[in-house]
């Protein structure tokens, strides 16, 4: 079999509801590096989150990070990436919003929080990647890959409403989460990185299988020859990609099983 690439978001769609990677998750992917097949994660986390899943894997896998806005090797080389431009950050900090709205941004190297919040440490509870509280209203707006905003989803409605209305046409706004609002660059998302992922390796669209759950996999999932929505997905991604096809629940291991019946691994269940 010619190699193909495959490329999945992580939360609510590799993951587990523990938000890990069970066993059988673990098999396939070491089974399809076997094969000679390429292997990617994108996903909205910092590189340094995905990493750990990687190693914890045990495949080299490319990483799209930050919803795209970088591209890592498997062997960690930055091959591309993209900055929301400084003063696109200044002006996202200064507008006003819910004082529950949590603000974050997503830089090279950390995850800063304009505020604790204990509860967004279970998501991260199995790679140890952590935030840093900081004055994000002096930060100077530069290297920075994202701007994330955590809250009750109707408060994130009528700020992506204000954001959209000064800023939007130079921002790509989407969701990754109900109660997670993610702004990048113009022109940044999972597709555009994966199509540049599929030059670099020369594997046509129709060699190339996606996985995902949320808005922030539309344009992947709709670039992928083989798209794939899992059965928990956000209702509305189905209707922006309507050439993808539902599988399982990603709990536990919905798409592993779509991989082992795609590629008739003969791998035990658990």
């Amino acid at each position: 079999m010619q190699p193909h690439l495959i490329v999945t978001d992580l939360d609510n769609t590799l993951l587990n509801a523990q938000h890990d990677l069970d066993t059988l998750t673990i098999e396939t992917f070491q089974a399809l590096a076997a094969q000679g097949h390429y292997l990617a994660l994108a996903s909205g986390r910092h590189f340094h989150d995905i990493a750990a899943f990687r190693r914890r894997l045990g495949v080299p896998a490319y990483i799209l990070s930050t919803n795209g806005a970088h591209l890592y090797a498997p062997d960690d080389s930055l091959i591309a990436e993209q900055w929301v431009p400084a003063e696109l950050v200044r002006a996202l900090v200064e507008l006003p919003r819910d004082a529950d709205i949590r603000l974050n941004l997503y830089t090279g190297d950390e995850w800063l929080i304009d505020a604790p919040a204990p509860e967004l440490k279970a998501l991260h509870a199995h790679t140890g990647f952590r935030y840093r509280v900081a004055d994000l209203e002096a930060h100077d707006g530069s290297g920075v890959g994202k701007v994330l905003c955590i809250g009750d989803p109707a408060a994130l409605a009528a700020l992506e409403q204000s954001i959209n209305a000064s800023l939007g046409t130079r921002l790509h706004v989407t969701y990754s989460m109900a109660d997670s609002l993610e702004i990048m660059a113009e022109g940044v998302n999972k597709g555009a990185t994966l199509e540049r992922l599929l030059a670099r390796l020369e594997i046509p669209v129709e060699r190339c299988l996606a996985f995902g759950d949320n808005l922030n996999d539309a344009e992947m999932l709709a670039l992928a020859g083989h798209g794939f929505i899992v059965e928990n997905a956000h209702p509305e991604l189905a209707r922006r990609v309507p050439g993808a096809t539902r599988i399982g629940h990603h709990h536990p291991f919905g798409v592993a099983q779509r991989l082992r019946e795609y590629f008739e691994l003969n791998l035990a269940a658990g």
